[in-house]
């Protein structure tokens, strides 16, 4: 004990010393400020050789800089006071919207301070010198607020959250962390789903189109009300009409707790991007806002990915958590860079899925003979289920289509991309042929014209 004793005061001794060098040294940063006036006096020493009167002012003025100096130390790092911070934000971002993130700052210096904020965003970002400008008055409060648009899924990592802070000297800064890091979840673009809750409940569809709504020949009854010109006499309600003297007919809703699955492909066909985000991001936004406007009708959902292997299966349901539960499952679901087995997902829906179900697949097919690979297990899936295959037209091909070559290079690219073309036409009218449904779009308007199929169906009672 009495040999370990000299060491252990010995370590003690060494952890106090680097405690101190890294609570008054290692949070010291000289600025540019005082470089400057540095450099300055330089000059003057350099003028002073020549001309010795201003030697003396020279060195007056250069002893001022060195004790403001230790002034901006003493009010810096002796000073009570400080800067305390809290980072504000939403436990999960929405991919492809503006999520703000809002920085508290609480100065404690008895003096205005001003400075430098530095947030170390995730590495997704790819944004490294990020920063905002810092003036708080003194013994007061700050809010900084920024918006992060993330075009990636998954969890996000964030660093500290550094202040570099200077006195009204400006000599020095000190650092402070007041954030330590936080971990975030970017989801599908849960944002926008509102934006389409409104088509759940009204008569029109996103693109204005009015949709079609047969009374008196859907399955559940609704309401009995009063006849208005345009009403289907043959549903009027004789009975009620005797009892009221008024004109009364039967109205219909569409049928309910139908079963609503999306079927997202994750293979290396979707992996293409487009606007900052992968066909695979644009499929997973439109499948949840379909089935959530499909939860909102009372029906049931359900989710099913796949690629080379089925990899998720939420089965359908109307469940209070539904919702959360195919969210949870899509925010961390990426492209595997494999082919994907058509052969797998027709055996899980056989076996899973015995309620006749709409089933809407969201994959890519570039070329004619991609479809005729799969085309056999669609047709098996068709014979049993209400299908409806979902891929997307190549933008750029359809802005070489509309061009007018003045060059044999020019007419040579705009063939290939009418035979690209003609052959995305060609892949719908033979899924058309087999009685399996499709829809070509382009993936700023999947969402849109998603749902709007979906309300089509069920207006037309193939739901």
């Amino acid at each position: 004990m009495q040999m370990g004793s000299p060491v252990a005061t010995f370590a003690l001794n060494i952890n106090s010393f680097l405690g101190f060098i890294k609570k008054y040294i290692g949070d010291l940063f000289i600025s540019t400020r005082w470089y400057l006036l540095l450099i300055g006096c330089v000059v003057l020493f350099f003028v002073a050789f020549f001309v010795h009167p201003l030697l003396r002012p020279v060195i007056a003025l250069t002893g001022t800089i060195f004790l403001l100096t230790a002034l901006d130390y003493v009010l810096l790092f002796f000073t009570k006071g400080g800067v305390k911070a809290n980072r504000i934000m939403s436990q999960r971002f929405s991919i492809g919207d503006e999520n703000i993130v809002t920085i508290s700052i609480n100065n404690t210096y008895p003096f205005r301070i001003k400075g430098t904020l530095i947030d170390e965003l995730p590495f997704q970002f790819q944004n490294r010198d990020f920063q905002l400008p810092l003036s708080i008055a003194y013994r007061s409060r700050e809010t900084l607020t920024y918006p992060l648009k993330p075009s990636s899924r998954g969890e996000f990592n964030f660093g500290n959250v550094i202040c570099f802070v200077a006195s009204p000297l400006g000599l020095l800064h000190r650092r402070f962390k007041p954030v330590g890091p936080a971990t975030v979840k970017v989801y599908p673009a849960y944002h926008q789903l509102k934006k389409y809750q409104l088509m759940a409940t009204s008569d029109f569809m996103l693109s204005g189109v009015k949709k079609i709504r047969r009374l008196g020949h859907s399955l559940e009854f609704e309401k009995i009300k009063d006849y208005v010109q345009g009403d289907d006499v043959r549903t009027i309600n004789w009975k009620a009409t005797a009892r009221s003297n008024n004109i009364m007919v039967n109205t219909f809703t569409d049928a309910r707790q139908q079963q609503i699955y999306c079927l997202i492909d994750k293979g290396r066909n979707m992996k293409m991007p487009f606007d900052g985000m992968t066909l695979l991001d644009h499929s997973i936004n439109a499948a949840l806002a379909l089935l959530n406007v499909a939860l909102l009708k009372q029906d049931k959902a359900g989710l099913i990915t796949f690629s080379n292997k089925v990899s998720d299966i939420i089965a359908a349901d109307r469940r209070s958590d539904q919702l959360h539960r195919i969210i949870d499952t899509l925010y961390n679901q990426q492209t595997e860079f494999k082919e994907s087995d058509y052969e797998a997902v027709w055996s899980k829906v056989h076996r899973g899925i015995t309620q006749r179900s709409l089933l809407l697949l969201f994959t890519n097919f570039e070329t004619y003979s991609s479809l005729e690979r799969q085309l056999p297990f669609l047709k098996k899936i068709a014979q049993r289920h209400l299908v409806c295959v979902i891929f997307f037209e190549n933008t750029l091909l359809k802005e070489i289509h509309e061009t007018n070559p003045d060059s044999m290079e020019g007419i040579y690219i705009k063939t290939i991309a009418d035979q690209f073309d003609l052959e995305k036409r060609l892949i719908v009218k033979e899924l058309r042929r087999h009685g399996v449904l499709s829809i070509l779009t382009t993936p700023k308007n999947l969402t849109v014209d998603v749902v709007n199929k979906y309300l089509e169906l069920k207006a037309r009672q193939m739901v």
